[in-house]
């Protein structure tokens, strides 16, 4: 009642004579409203008739016209508004007498500012109401919250356009670090010689989407690469797991045999030697200590993985997190059908990603489109389940394609692992080939990569 009461008194957060000395600006000089469009919206502005003011603007520069008090009255009176925002005297007074104004943008961001926060008010008082009215799951709420916060943090952190003399300024070192390759950002490193030469590694703020048709291995080239940046002594970061299909008992047993060069299978029957058990001893012991964390929370949604990300970037930090996989996910939130969930999953997912500076490595089921398809079988963008929204998002998709599971005699193909890269941002597309060693569950590179150094 208390935050009710406040909210009552002082009314909403507003600054009129920002939006007053914005849009008189715009009357004096209608080369202004190219910098304000770019940042301020009709709703951003809290009186009605400072938002039909601000649209007529819009329509008529949408047109190519003139702006002035005269083409705005104009506009409005087309629109039958001209009354509503207290006639022509009004827009006369917006300009009336007004100088030059040289810090425009402060003015902007002050509007821009005071948008927000009666969004983020407004967005509070309608879960307040849903709330009291205990008609919905408490979770299907605070997924709701969890995505209208999301949208409004993107909203905030959109950044203006800079020269390029800006960015080198701002980059750490100035123009002789921005030249330099060694000072350049490098992506997290896959442990995949091949891979990492046609990606640069994983990114951070991107979303890279890793998909294939069951069985193929995608869980296990994710937890490599997750292996990898975990244990690597050149590189040992905190990385998150979440599985959502497999326990977390089974995810360590598939790590530690993979990095024991165990057999599951032997391990499972307990069939082992003296040798086995040792290695096996070597790499527990060596991932016990590692910086990797795991969780194997069933149908786990966007709110839980966020609040569970922040909190571990905080206390350990963050490098790459991982999920295995997309369609399991669950958004809780009020969808008309599974591809709009897995869409605004997608994303939330690529946001998250931004807002954490993380590379978000993200696995996905492939439809059976490959499998009836004639020919190589090789999977395609198309083939993504569920959604065309991933492909969008997404700054990395790769398929996992083994040419071995369709063609069984082919000799020369056991082994063998493609790595398609379907899309790519800031790269090229190809392949990569690697080997896939079946009894272990787990992806090398290819001994012609890397000469006699060890894998």
């Amino acid at each position: 009642m208390a935050t009710q009461d406040i909210t009552l008194e002082r009314g909403l957060p507003s600054n009129v004579d920002s939006e007053q000395l914005v849009l008189g600006s715009i009357l004096l000089d209608e080369s202004a409203f190219v910098l304000v469009a770019g940042t301020l919206e009709p709703e951003d502005f809290i009186l009605e008739k400072h938002r039909r003011i601000f649209a007529a603007m819009a329509g008529l520069n949408e047109s190519g016209e003139k702006i002035d008090r005269i083409t705005v009255a104009n506009e409005l009176m087309r629109r039958g508004q001209l009354e509503s925002v207290d006639g022509i005297s009004y827009l006369v007074s917006l300009d009336d007498g007004l100088p030059q104004i040289y810090n425009l943008e402060s003015y902007v961001g002050i509007v821009k500012e005071k948008s927000l926060l009666r969004r983020i008010i407004l967005n509070s008082q309608k879960l307040i109401q849903r709330c009291m009215l205990d008609q919905e799951d408490a979770g299907v709420i605070l997924a709701d919250a969890e995505e209208s916060m999301l949208r409004l943090s993107d909203i905030r952190d959109r950044q203006d356009l800079l020269k390029p003399g800006q960015i080198i300024e701002e980059f750490e070192g100035g123009l002789s670090a921005f030249l330099d390759p060694s000072r350049r950002v490098k992506g997290v490193s896959t442990g995949f010689l091949k891979l990492d030469e046609m990606i640069g590694g994983l990114h951070p703020g991107e979303l890279a989407i890793l998909a294939a048709r069951p069985a193929m291995g995608k869980t296990a080239l994710a937890l490599n690469i997750a292996q990898h940046v975990a244990t690597h002594h050149d590189i040992r970061k905190p990385v998150a797991v979440f599985s959502l299909e497999m326990s977390r008992e089974q995810l360590l047993t598939r790590l530690i045999c993979a990095a024991a060069r165990v057999d599951q299978q032997k391990f499972r029957l307990g069939f082992l030697n003296a040798d086995e058990r040792r290695r096996l001893q070597l790499a527990a012991s060596d991932l016990a200590d590692a910086p990797l964390f795991i969780d194997d929370t069933a149908g786990a949604n966007l709110m839980d993985i966020h609040a569970k990300l922040r909190r571990l970037k905080a206390e350990h930090g963050l490098s790459l997190v991982v999920i295995d996989y997309l369609q399991l996910m669950s958004s809780r939130g009020r969808s008309e059908n599974r591809t709009q969930e897995v869409s605004a999953l997608s994303r939330g997912l690529k946001l998250l990603s931004k807002e954490l500076k993380v590379p978000m490595l993200v696995l996905s089921q492939l439809s059976r489109a490959t499998e009836t398809r004639p020919g190589d079988h090789i999977p395609q963008l198309s083939d993504l389940r569920e959604s065309g929204s991933i492909e969008q998002d997404a700054d990395l998709v790769a398929f996992i394609y083994r040419p071995e599971y369709y063609k069984p005699d082919r000799e020369d193909l056991r082994g063998i692992a493609e790595i398609h890269i379907a899309k790519q941002r800031n790269g090229p597309i190809g392949k990569a080939r690697l080997a896939f060693l079946k009894e272990f569950t787990k992806f090398e590179n290819l001994a012609s990569d890397i000469g006699d150094e060890p894998s």
